[in-house]
């Protein structure tokens, strides 16, 4: 079972009453303070000191409420201005071996795959053919580095949660061509709801007492691990960022072009909004800066303003592209205050406790040289469900070079839309309901709910729904083809 369970992130706002009421960051500061005297090892103190000293940052910055995605005044967002927000189709120019030589990827990779049942890195979960997603992403580098004779390295930041599965996928790659950089982002304390003090009593308390503090970390972690400092002497400027479970996410020598020609420090790729995407970050223009706008720091009254896809048609897809050099000037001068997102966890223990996360993508308001790019939805392809995981196992793509490639033979180039009911949640019931994933390439719809069962060599058409009712168990039968069908609780099939 998952040490905790989730719920709704909120931004803090500056008129919480509440959180003076509780101890203040000296106090916090304090028990901090005494975490560190528990660690005996020299070398380990200076680490945990480190980290521990960006997270008092981050909780008096929380604590007094300065400097926070708080809401936002609705009157003073618009749509970005002309010359913020280009078009994908409007690249010509490919990045020539020069610029390649300067680039280097890297992957966010500290999360768990709680939400599909997985006790490890959903990284290391097999997504088609036998391959992980962090085979995938090794297979991408080594084939960009072998086709263009170049040297690209894969950066990949861990967690304390991911590194162990994560290093045991990537170590068959010692001798290939390609690079691997590994980095553990911050390890925070989880904070008691009723107490507003740190979770741990020690610095080496259980893994449920902390908690990576979301791919803003990022940031700083790169430059305490020393990797910024690294890739910079390696003459490395510019960076790639992109989440290990984004598919679609994958180095474009078009869009990295742009990037140097137009002599940008940082770019946000978005992609036009769905059905499913409209609680998603969108960039704004807030008060003369380009902003990455979330659904916590919109005002009460305005949230149905904010999921309308009339006012806001695109959203964060959180691939990036980072001028290095930039990045180190602003850490070094004038640092990089990220919105803080307040998240409540219940542990199984029945202990409430927040954790106070950043994400990355509102590091763009630090940037001057920013800009945004509308991209094709096939660079935002994640698997966040089990869901997600059947679209792509399935014949709507192949693999190449690491790379997912629709196939030919779709006659569509929309992705079917699949619903799946809580039955299908976890990875072990997800392959148990299937014994082969079935064929979909004709599939516009499908919807399965209740106890269901999917035999061999399935081919599903048109709008397929399966509905078992509660109590009863459907088993589609090998080699079944349900074109425009609705199968009900008794096996009766009604054309749609």
């Amino acid at each position: 079972m998952p040490f905790f369970k989730y719920s709704a992130p909120t931004f803090r706002r500056r008129t919480n009453k509440s959180v003076f009421s509780f101890p203040g960051s000296k106090t916090m500061s304090s028990e901090i303070d005494k975490l560190l005297v528990t660690l005996t090892d020299p070398a380990a103190r200076k680490g945990f000191e480190m980290e521990m000293l960006s997270f008092k940052q981050m909780f008096s910055r929380y604590n007094s409420g300065k400097e926070q995605g708080t809401k936002l005044h609705w009157a003073e967002i618009s749509p970005p201005p002309a010359g913020q927000l280009v078009m994908y189709d409007s690249l010509s120019l490919q990045a020539d071996l020069t610029s390649l030589n300067k680039l280097a990827v890297l992957k966010v990779n500290g999360g768990l795959g709680t939400s599909m049942g997985i006790k490890g890195a959903k990284s290391a979960l097999e997504v088609k053919n036998g391959l992980t997603f962090l085979d995938l992403i090794v297979q991408q580098i080594q084939h960009l580095n072998t086709t263009m004779h170049i040297d690209v390295p894969l950066v990949i930041m861990t967690s304390f949660q991911t590194q162990a599965d994560t290093i045991r996928v990537i170590k068959k790659y010692a001798n290939d061509s390609v690079r691997v950089l590994t980095f553990n982002q911050s390890r925070y304390p989880r904070i008691l709801r009723d107490t507003m003090l740190p979770c741990p009593r020690t610095a080496e308390d259980e893994g449920r007492s902390w908690y990576p503090p979301g791919h803003g970390d990022l940031f700083m972690s790169l430059r305490r691990s020393g990797v910024l400092e690294q890739l910079l002497s390696e003459g490395k400027e510019y960076l790639f960022v992109s989440n290990s479970d984004n598919l679609g996410g994958v180095v474009d020598t078009a869009i990295l072009q742009h990037f140097i020609e137009s002599d940008l420090d940082f770019l946000m790729e978005v992609t036009n909004k769905t059905k499913g995407d409209l609680n998603g970050g969108t960039l704004v223009n807030y008060d003369g800066t380009l902003r990455l706008l979330e659904l916590g720091q919109v005002p009460f009254e305005h949230i149905e303003d904010f999921k309308s896809v009339f006012n806001f048609k695109i959203f964060n897809t959180n691939n990036l592209w980072i001028n290095l050099k930039a990045l180190k000037r602003i850490l070094d001068n004038e640092g990089l205050d990220l919105d803080i997102i307040e998240k409540t966890r219940n542990l199984d223990n029945g202990e409430v406790v927040i954790q106070l996360e950043t994400a990355a993508g509102s590091a763009i308001q630090h940037f001057k040289k920013a800009q945004g790019i509308v991209v094709p939805r096939r660079r935002f392809l994640p698997v966040k469900n089990c869901a997600d995981l059947l679209l792509v196992r399935s014949d709507i793509y192949r693999i190449e070079n690491g790379h997912l490639i629709p196939n030919d033979y779709r006659l569509f180039q929309t992705t079917p839309t699949i619903k799946l009911s809580d039955n299908f949640q976890s990875i072990d019931e997800f392959q148990s309901r299937f014994k082969t994933i079935p064929s979909i390439s004709e599939l516009d719809h499908l919807t399965v709910t209740g106890d269901v069962h999917f035999g061999r060599a399935c081919d599903l058409r048109g709008t397929v729904i399966v509905a078992a009712t509660e109590g009863q168990r459907i088993d589609i039968p090998d080699g079944s083809v349900l074109e425009d069908r609705l199968v009900a609780g008794n096996l009766n099939m009604i054309e749609l």
